[in-house]
């Protein structure tokens, strides 16, 4: 690639970025019954979403605003950052982040509740459509000096911690680091760097290589499953909510066929998946 290496560090938080129930369906999912009619006590619950999961997050978020009394809204960023948001704030009813291991290194301050398991999240690579660099799904291609690599800042989203810790299994997480093109924040800025053409390759979370806006441009190079380990989704409610029983009910749908259907739509394994 001809592209002159920039070098940084994106050092600052990712803003979580706030969204409403009516900004974006899921049109396979898109039911004929109306949603329940609005009244002054509908309440208003809010998900802390990790940002490759919020698709199929909203979709289950129209469900439920079709059969219940609610208004759903979304704040998506990277895990740590959003963890960070709602403990600072004390608002909002769900957290999901990339991966199990941001409720078990916070579980200690007490704002995360009952869980329920709704699939798995698994790291891939990510090469432009019809791979014409011919990337094979071996982690040390991202040491090629002919490929310009961009990686996750492993203080940010969830897909830099996972990067960093396949990396440091495989002896290269230094290099690969001290060599990337440059460090962004979270799964959606590594596709943007893919599509703008800052990078050749990219390890990033395989689901958002399937979702509609990727499809067309990316391929996924699958790493074997031994380096690339399935991640645990799971869904939390926050102690502080407001509305525990729609949170409770959200958390249902997530888990049940009707929501694993959803998540299998998306790309991601689902939480009878057999990883072993």
């Amino acid at each position: 690639m001809g592209m002159t290496r920039r070098r940084f560090s994106a050092l600052a938080l990712c803003t979580p970025l706030l969204l409403w129930g009516c900004g974006e369906s899921s049109d396979k999912q898109a039911a004929a019954t109306p949603p329940p009619t609005p009244t002054d006590e509908q309440a208003t619950l809010l998900i802390y979403c990790g940002i490759t999961m919020i698709k199929p997050i909203m979709a289950i978020g129209k469900l439920l605003e079709q059969r219940e009394p609610v208004k759903m809204v979304y704040t998506q960023g990277g895990s740590q950052d959003l963890y960070l948001s709602l403990k600072k704030s004390h608002e909002g009813d769900l957290y999901l982040p990339g991966s199990a291991s941001y409720l078990e290194r916070n579980m200690a301050d007490g704002l995360l509740g009952n869980t329920v398991h709704v699939g798995y999240n698994q790291a891939a690579f990510m090469v432009k459509k019809g791979n014409p660099l011919k990337v094979k799904g071996d982690i040390k291609e991202l040491l090629r000096e002919d490929l310009s690599v961009v990686i996750c800042n492993p203080e940010s989203g969830s897909i830099g911690r996972e990067t960093k810790k396949i990396l440091t299994d495989a002896g290269i997480y230094q290099q690969i680091f001290e060599r990337a093109t440059y460090l962004t924040t979270a799964s959606r800025t590594l596709n943007a760097a893919l599509k703008k053409g800052d990078a050749d390759l990219i390890l990033n979370w395989r689901a958002t290589g399937y979702f509609e806006e990727n499809k067309a441009l990316f391929d996924v190079v699958d790493l074997p499953a031994s380096m690339a380990i399935p991640k645990k989704l799971v869904l939390s409610k926050l102690t502080f909510s407001r509305h525990p029983q729609l949170a409770e009910k959200f958390m249902q749908l997530a888990a049940s066929e009707e929501g694993q259907q959803i998540f299998r739509d998306y790309g991601f394994l689902d939480n009878k998946a057999d990883i072993r």
